[in-house]
């Protein structure tokens, strides 16, 4: 029984912010639907025609007006949305834990290297300068 009861509750939370974040893009649909409900009204007070005998504008007019102010305000909403720039900078700082590497000591000389001394030296390496200024 608990488990249909939080189902329930998560879709209409998903419905309610589904709602939410789609009623920006359906701002000109609710001009529209509060012209439409109160067409006869706005004919009859706000129309700019609304003293002619045959009124073809229903308060149109309005309408048009409405949808523009919404518009401009949209707009303006957007540049000011442009003019705002917010830089973030994130620094990840990684944690490095050092830890002591025993140094192991061959008692063995194993290098090929140290098995003979050297017979002789090369002089076309080491040689002192030529010229003294």
């Amino acid at each position: 029984m608990p488990a249909t009861i939080e189902q329930a509750l998560k879709r209409v939370i998903i419905i309610a912010l589904s709602i939410l974040i789609l009623s920006p893009s359906f701002g000109s649909l609710f001009v529209y639907a509060s012209f439409k409900i109160n067409q006869k009204e706005i004919a009859k007070t706000i129309c700019v025609q609304r003293k002619q005998a045959f009124n073809s504008c229903n308060g149109r007019c309005e309408l048009q007006k409405s949808i523009k102010k919404y518009s401009d305000n949209e707009r303006k909403m957007q540049d000011s949305l442009k003019d705002k720039l917010e830089l973030v900078y994130v620094q990840n700082i990684a944690e490095i834990n050092f830890s002591i590497i025993p140094v192991i000591e061959s008692k063995e000389n194993s290098s090929i290297l140290f098995e003979k001394k050297p017979i002789k030296t090369s002089n076309l390496t080491f040689h002192p300068p030529l010229y003294t200024v």
